[in-house]
């Protein structure tokens, strides 16, 4: 990982959090992080610029007070909501094969080659490179300071809906802040959730957040599909609040204190106090019969998703099914997940200090995934910035990691990142029968 200073914007539907984290001598410590409600978002999409760009500015403002710097650059991270996963190849002629491949060469490539080839109602958000080829030779990740008379690209192009990509730049710029980069959420996250075996051979990843659910493959270090099912957390919480006739944050809290996502788990004998509506005391619901409520919302997400999964055939993957976001700490959750999708399940939860809860996933995953980018992929990200014009064509530089920002206390905080690993298998016939079917 690179040294710096990287703040992330995690717009969530029930949330908005942002993280400040400092990396040195490759490790990655937090030292600021702000939460707050989130307001003017609906099932993972801004319906409300004013109340978004409010919001964003008061997350911002509680990291800046913890991490005792002045924030002015975000890593944005995108929803996967209309995601389309475009691959391509292109190449061009290089003008006087004598001078090395230099950033202008690279970014004439994607301008000419990629870009013509986003839908019209999208707009490019990355590139997953797969290989440049100078002069026919291939396997090359970065042709910079190479020479040679032609120059192409093998990747695939990951390209969002207009509308979300102007929504959000326009909340980060009323909130007072820039954006260093915008990344999609599965993508950042496979970084920090998976291990490297997993990344490579094969694995689904699966987000619940508050108001959606993302279901994400990832195959040879590239994301290969996504699917994203408009239930989440929140709909759990309605659930319990429309049957035991009771305030949202009322269903909320017995969700968090005494929720079971497998019922089977949850205590026959044990009872709460609940305040109902319409009672003049409390009245006493068994445990049991609110896990009952959980796991009937739990399984129709998982039902649908399982099915979407099968149908490509995504979990036969050899490294299974990795499980975050904030519905993934109710207890039972993995093992309703292992008995709906019949395969192995982890849950995965961040291991820094202080933001030790699956609900952070996407937030931490943003600043880890810009920490590890490579010279080339910043390079290709900066391009893509100034298409949506957030900075002049003529400004696109090699990125320093490093954010602008005004220290006026110290602040720190340690933690350690880990990893796990998972075995490599070897594939079958109907996990290729997978791959086949990514852009069919």
């Amino acid at each position: 990982m690179e040294n710096g200073i990287y703040t992330s914007l995690d717009i969530g539907t029930t949330s908005i959090k942002v993280i400040v984290a400092e990396v040195l001598n490759n490790q990655m410590n937090v030292i600021g992080v702000g939460s707050e409600k989130s307001k003017g978002i609906n099932k993972g999409m801004i319906v409300d610029i004013d109340e978004t760009s409010n919001a964003i500015a008061h997350a911002v403002k509680q990291a800046e007070e913890k991490s005792g710097l002045e924030i002015q650059d975000l890593v944005v991270g995108i929803p996967a909501n209309g995601v389309e996963i475009i691959p391509f190849n292109g190449y061009i002629q290089i003008d006087d094969s004598s001078q090395e491949i230099s950033d202008q060469d690279v970014e004439q490539l994607i301008r000419e080659t990629c870009l013509t080839k986003v839908p019209s109602d999208k707009e490019m958000i990355s590139i997953m490179v797969e290989e440049f080829l100078v002069d026919g030779f291939d396997e090359i990740k970065d042709p910079r300071g190479m020479v040679g008379e032609r120059l192409e690209l093998y990747g695939t192009m990951l390209a969002i809906p207009k509308s979300i990509v102007h929504n959000i730049k326009k909340c980060v710029q009323k909130s007072g802040h820039g954006i260093q980069d915008l990344i999609l959420q599965p993508q950042a996250m496979a970084q920090l959730v998976l291990s490297e075996d997993e990344r490579q051979f094969g694995t689904v990843q699966i987000d619940i957040g508050g108001g959606q659910t993302t279901a994400s493959a990832i195959h040879d270090h590239q994301l290969k599909y996504v699917y994203v099912e408009q239930q989440g957390g929140e709909f759990i919480t309605k659930d319990i609040s429309l049957v035991l006739n009771t305030s949202l944050q009322n269903a909320e809290s017995l969700k968090r204190e005494v929720g079971y996502a497998f019922s089977s788990q949850a205590s026959a004998d044990q009872t709460v106090l609940v305040d109902v509506v319409g009672e003049k005391e409390p009245v006493r619901v068994k445990e049991s019969y609110i896990a009952e409520i959980i796991e009937a919302r739990v399984e129709q997400i998982f039902e649908t998703l399982k099915a979407e999964l099968n149908r490509i055939g995504a979990l036969s993957l050899p490294g299974k099914v990795k499980l975050t976001g904030g519905a993934a700490a109710i207890p039972g959750i993995r093992e309703l997940a292992e008995d709906i999708f019949e395969v192995e399940v982890a849950v995965y939860i961040p291991d820094y200090m202080g933001v030790r809860y699956p609900s952070f996933t996407n937030a931490i995953s943003l600043v880890y995934y810009e920490g590890k980018l490579e010279g080339i992929q910043k390079l290709i990200n900066q391009v893509s910035l100034s298409n949506h014009g957030l900075i002049s064509a003529g400004q696109i530089q090699q990125p320093q990691s490093k954010s602008e920002y005004t220290q006026s206390s110290s602040h720190n905080e340690t933690n350690a990142h880990s990893s796990n690993s998972s075995e490599k298998q070897p594939f079958t016939e109907k996990i290729k029968n997978f791959f086949s079917t990514f852009f069919d």
